[in-house]
């Protein structure tokens, strides 16, 4: 593998990288993204940038998207709850790239790189949950990206919790992502917090009803988990995303109930859960991989 390009065009911040066949990251970009109309503005911006600190042009460049990719994937043709030009935007076309440039969920992509050259190396049977202003998630089952029927696949998120519960953006009711999600932590402490940072703090310094909330948080997190684990048999689960940052007090209460809740039929300590190593660059990483991949796949295609 030669240098290829990975961008992830997140909601937030457009990341691009150029990594070598290692995964190694070469160079790489950062910039705020704009969803007044102009997000597809911000990602060929940022690839313009990068492309500057670049001695040769890489002609492999792949795309991390939230949303559903189509089943070519050339384009993310939908993108629930978010206001942005990229939904149904033809990257290749867009940004004039002399080959097909593959488009990935972001959640999907991360996983691909954790699998490649991070937390998850070496695995055939990786779970990813990504905890950010949603829940994102992934899985590689037996070696191979699960991307399903119509690139569905991996929005782990949208397990449903509590069946009585409200909607959430893809409809299911009670989603794991709404127990867990930043966008939902104004409604969950009843206005008292607006982050997890915050209710985490809280609950660390005292505050009785940030310990129930933030207990809440975890049960609901580990219950998730060990549904998937039934789901998937996965040899690791990763957990990326902000609320990963908070180390100790996330992990070591997650795996503690999680020896309640786990079915270990052969007995041990469990699936190992795992942070995510590789950071605010890993979208942009799987991305870039993953461009390597579709393309080797669609030339042995012919």
């Amino acid at each position: 593998m030669d240098t290829a390009i990975g961008i992830d065009a997140g909601c937030t911040n457009v990341k691009v990288v150029a990594v070598d066949a290692r995964g190694a990251i070469l160079a790489d970009v950062q910039i705020p993204s704009h969803n007044d109309g102009s997000h597809s503005a911000s990602v060929k911006a940022a690839l313009t940038q990068l492309l500057d600190k670049l001695d040769h042009r890489p002609t492999t460049l792949g795309i991390a998207a939230p949303g559903l990719p189509s089943p070519d994937a050339r384009r993310i043709v939908s993108l629930p709850g978010r206001d942005t030009d990229v939904e149904g935007l033809d990257w290749t076309t867009f940004l004039a790239w002399p080959t097909p440039v593959p488009v990935l969920n972001d959640a999907q992509a991360a996983l691909v790189a954790e699998a490649w050259c991070g937390a998850a190396a070496g695995c055939d049977n990786v779970v990813l949950l990504t905890l950010g202003t949603g829940v994102g998630g992934a899985m590689i089952v037996d070696g191979r990206l699960l991307r399903g029927h119509l690139g569905r696949a991996g929005h782990l998120g949208h397990i449903s919790q509590d069946i009585h519960g409200p909607l959430g953006i893809l409809n299911i009711p009670g989603p794991l992502e709404d127990q867990l999600g930043e966008s939902t932590v104004k409604r969950r402490t009843h206005d008292r917090f607006t982050s997890n940072r915050d209710l985490l703090e809280a609950a660390q310094a005292g505050d009785s009803e940030a310990q129930q909330h933030w207990q809440h948080m975890i049960r609901s997190l580990a219950v998730g988990i060990a549904s998937l684990i039934n789901v998937a048999d996965p040899q690791v689960v990763v957990i990326g995303g902000g609320v990963a940052a908070s180390g100790d007090a996330l992990f070591g209460p997650v795996r503690q109930l999680l020896s309640q809740f786990e079915w270990r039929p052969t007995g041990g300590d469990g699936v190992p859960i795992v942070p995510a190593a590789l950071g605010r660059f890993a979208g942009a990483i799987g991305a870039a991989r993953f461009a390597v991949q579709w393309n080797r796949e669609a030339a042995r295609h012919g």
